[in-house]
């Protein structure tokens, strides 16, 4: 089983797109706890691009 990517830094960006710590959306943490682990793999996906994303376009964050 693949572990959650939680930080316990539970909040929301200001647009209430994302969470500032796991950088996961609410739809993927709702989902996380009854999703196999192939959508795990594909959350943790989508979270290393959003990552990467908000990394290169801080203003964006």
């Amino acid at each position: 089983m693949i572990a959650s990517p939680c930080i316990n830094v539970c909040k929301m960006d200001a647009a209430r797109t994302y969470c500032t710590g796991c950088y996961r959306t609410l739809d993927e943490i709702t989902a996380w706890s009854r999703s196999d682990d192939a959508t795990r793999q594909r959350i943790l996906a989508a979270v290393a691009e959003r990552r990467a994303h908000l990394k290169a376009a801080p203003e964006a964050a």
